[in-house]
């Protein structure tokens, strides 16, 4: 059966409809989103105004507006039911929520670092501008958008995401963190895939596939 072609409302359990899906969706995001935050305000570098804090509050920025988008987005009927889609869907959003503040900055790179944050999170926010309520984490359809960023890349929230990853990591450099970012990205692949998969099942993203070659690098992937 197509992840699309699910059964009638009444014949499908309870938290399997889409929109309460949605909602648990929802509530595991906001709730890991303010573990993040409360880690966040008490790291002893949080106020210091040098390049630790203003690449951790770039950050939180970042994750701030994927949780603000989550709450408003539009629901669908559209939505993926694949267990594995759902796994990397939540890990891919939630790791790297799960970075270490407590780390010794790199002041070499922060200028690069804070320039990296700051495209990131301009760039991910013009490809959310266009998204508006059809912003999501699982893959789902929630309408094709094909202007804008996503002239230039087919995913480009999830490069500015990149940036703003990469970003961080240049000032805030550790083992653990690269692990974490290390994880995420490979969900996050996987999961960039997984969404395809979906949306190709629409004529119209077909159609889209063959104007914008490039996913999320251009020239690269």
């Amino acid at each position: 059966m197509s992840s699309t072609a699910l059964p009638p409302p009444r014949q499908r359990f309870f938290l399997l409809r889409p929109r309460v899906l949605d909602r648990i969706e929802q509530v595991v995001i906001v709730a890991v989103w303010s573990m993040f935050v409360w880690r966040m305000v008490h790291a002893p570098t949080a106020f210091t105004l040098d390049a630790s804090s203003l690449t951790t509050w770039a950050l939180t920025l970042s994750e701030t507006s994927v949780m603000l988008f989550t709450l408003i987005r539009r629901p669908t009927g559209a939505i993926s039911l694949r267990l594995g889609d759902w796994m990397l869907a939540t890990t891919a959003t939630l790791a790297p929520l799960m970075i270490d503040f407590n780390v010794e900055p790199y002041q070499r790179f922060a200028w690069l670092g804070l320039f990296l944050l700051l495209f990131g999170n301009c760039w991910q926010a013009w490809a959310k501008l266009i998204l508006r309520r059809s912003f999501g984490i699982t893959p789902a359809n929630r309408g094709i958008k094909v202007s804008g960023a996503y002239r230039f890349v087919r995913h480009p929230m999830y490069a500015g995401y990149l940036a703003v990853h990469l970003g961080y990591l240049a000032v805030m450099f550790s083992p653990y963190n690269l692990l974490v970012y290390g994880i995420g990205w490979t969900e996050q692949i996987l999961r960039l895939l997984a969404e395809e998969r979906l949306l190709s099942e629409d004529p119209a993203y077909r159609a889209y596939m063959q104007q914008v070659r490039w996913r999320l690098i251009p020239g690269l992937f």
